[in-house]
């Protein structure tokens, strides 16, 4: 159902701006020569028609999907302006960072910008063997037009023997020069690529239409060697989203994966592709750390239908220097965390007792001490996104309560699914308010909504207070997470000396050690201490994030004598000793644990039928025995 008016306005707005071709439009040529992209440099030139007159160049600054003003002007390096050969003078805004302006004399219809972008090494896009090309970081546009008026003719100059993935049309290749057709500019940022050295292309899901492939560019050759199981359960996926959502809001979808040790797992959806960034053997099968990115597929795919086709009005702006507004993340990134899930599920890329792990592991994460939910809503959380995703900050998790609508919306929209299966006996559930609100188009529009609009398609699925249900969970201060969805599923989060799998894998990929719910804390490997829990017996003994662990007990500390010291605190009325270092200085801290170890769990409820497990059956026919 589509009540608001201000998502009908919207919808005709944004789809004008994304899809019109009028006869006024300008194409502007933007040329990257990628050759030294193992340098982390690329070469850039711009093209573009102008009128003699002021002019003033804009740097995208806020990108889709990054929910925050982070464009990496920081990183534009060297830009010349010229018109007719001559150069021009150019000057920054004062007040505005991402703008520069200059003269264009009488009598030129073009200039020419060219610039360099330098890659940083903490954003490690780019290493010897591949790269990932995101368009907004090389190019200008100019203010005053409107970005549907705008078209972008764009090439690309590899590395020799590099392939690439993307989602752009191909208008022609000679050697390692690749030209794309002209699209607006929205399109262009909205379509990554990513090549390599070590490259390979694989369809999924033959059967299904669109085509979709996985485009993988890795660092080594192994690397590429994804296994029979795990193709067959990428096949499943693209299978169980088309039983979900229903139509295809794409012409064609690309994974796009880039496998390097040097880059930080992360992944940002696009409308017809994703950019996915995995340790280098993430694929390799049985690795430890595989529970650690098995989720930022589906995640990503899911994306396609909620926060591309379908996106909240207040994150839907003019043009890439408005703010976005993103109170509806705990949505946006919320749900699509819970229907990540729901797909890894379905599709076997999760065992049942994989998906319990992380459900107990979310729960548990939300609801030890974490006093940031004295002071912070759920909602604030979302609308000060940008604060959030700022680099830095990562100590004091607890109490700043960052981004916990990533992980605290999977257990609204769980309570939901289970109501929504109880109040119907069965005959309904969050799939039918999926379909019926995300499913509606097989082409790459985008249509905005309001929480009312959400609220008046779950009532059409089952009547309910839905808007009282959202505002205590959203935008109250509640003392502990919602944990309704996971008790009336069937299930208690308990805690016990067992490992859990969800965390071990983290631990494993993030080379941390976690022990979080028994002292409070969590360290590197070398021993620092990355974030300490407030009200946890580590702080309470005097312990912070900074500090360096050097002995536990008396001895020289490691990962197993720091485990084994906690699980034998059980009956015991000794404290931990921990020697630690403070800047220049060395102190032992005495911890007063006794509980010995706490591993997170779902353990069965009897009394109540099993509705949680029911949530991830396969929706299509496929072998019982999950990968």
């Amino acid at each position: 159902m589509r009540s608001s008016v201000l998502s009908i306005f919207m919808t005709a707005f944004v789809c004008g701006l994304l899809f019109s071709s009028p006869a006024s439009s300008r194409t502007i040529t933007l040329d990257v020569d990628a050759t030294q992209a193992p340098q982390k440099i690329l070469h850039v030139k711009l093209v573009i028609p102008v009128q003699p007159g002021p002019l003033t160049l804009l740097y995208p600054k806020w990108v889709p999907g990054t929910h925050g003003p982070f464009g990496p002007i920081v990183n534009v390096a060297g830009p010349i302006i010229t018109a007719d050969g001559k150069p021009l003078v150019w000057r920054r805004d004062p007040r505005d960072m991402y703008a520069i302006g200059c003269d264009i004399p009488p009598g030129s219809s073009t200039i020419e910008v060219t610039f360099d972008y330098l890659i940083p090494g903490n954003e490690a896009t780019a290493t010897a063997k591949l790269a990932v090309i995101n368009w907004n970081q090389v190019l200008f546009y100019p203010r005053g037009d409107r970005p549907e008026d705008l078209k972008y003719s764009a090439s690309i100059r590899l590395p020799d023997g590099w392939r690439f993935g993307t989602a752009l049309p191909i208008a022609g290749q000679s050697g390692n020069t690749v030209r794309f057709e002209p699209v607006p500019l929205d399109a262009l940022i909205d379509s990554p690529l990513n090549a390599g050295f070590f490259f390979r292309r694989i369809s999924l899901a033959p059967n299904v239409h669109p085509p979709h492939e996985l485009d993988i560019a890795a660092d080594s050759e192994k690397a590429l060697e994804v296994p029979a199981s795990a193709l067959a359960g990428y096949t499943r996926l693209v299978g169980e989203a088309t039983a979900l959502f229903g139509k295809h809001p794409y012409r064609q979808y690309r994974f796009l994966v880039s496998l390097s040790d040097q880059f930080s797992p992360a992944g940002i959806e696009h409308h017809q592709s994703s950019d996915i960034r995995l340790l280098e053997e993430s694929f390799v099968e049985d690795k430890a750390h595989r529970l650690g990115s098995i989720l930022v597929l589906p995640h990503e795919f899911a994306h396609s239908w909620n926060g591309k086709h379908r996106r909240p009005a207040n994150m839907i702006t003019v043009d890439y220097q408005q703010p976005e507004e993103t109170e509806l993340l705990w949505v946006y990134e919320g749900l699509t965390q819970y229907l990540a899930h729901v797909l890894a599920g379905r599709a076997g890329l999760l065992t049942l007792d994989e998906e319990r792990e992380g459900f107990a592991s979310m729960a548990a994460a939300l609801d030890r001490p974490r006093p940031g939910r004295q002071w912070r809503t759920l909602a604030d959380t979302a609308t000060a996104a940008q604060l959030g995703f700022s680099p830095g900050y990562s100590e004091w998790v607890g109490w700043r309560r960052k981004l916990d609508f990533y992980w605290e919306g999977p257990l609204i929209w769980l309570e939901a699914d289970i109501h929504i299966r109880q109040q119907t006996s069965g005959h309904k559930s969050l799939d039918d308010f999926i379909r019926e609100f995300f499913g509606d188009s097989d082409s790459p529009t985008v249509e905005p909504y309001t929480l009312n609009d959400l609220i008046a398609s779950l009532n059409l699925v089952a009547p309910w207070d839905w808007k009282s249900f959202f505002a205590a969970r959203v935008d109250q201060i509640t003392k502990h997470p919602p944990l309704r969805g996971i008790e009336d599923g069937g299930w208690r989060l308990v805690y016990n000396d067992e490992i859990n799998q969800w965390d071990d894998s983290f631990s494993q990929t993030q080379q941390r050690i976690l022990m979080l719910d028994t002292l409070g804390l969590s360290l590197a490997s070398d021993g620092t201490i990355l974030d300490t829990v407030p009200g946890m017996p580590a702080v309470k003994a005097g312990v912070g994030p900074g500090m360096k662990l050097l002995a536990v007990n008396g001895r020289v500390w490691t990962a197993a004598r720091l485990r084994d010291a906690v699980k034998s605190s059980a009956g015991s009325k000794q404290p931990i000793a921990l020697l630690l270092q403070n800047g220049d200085y060395v102190n032992t801290y005495m911890v007063d644990y006794h509980d010995g170890e706490r591993q997170p769990h779902l353990v069965r409820d009897d009394s109540k039928p099993d509705l949680l497990d029911s949530i991830f059956a396969p929706r299509t026919a496929r072998a019982k025995k999950s990968p």
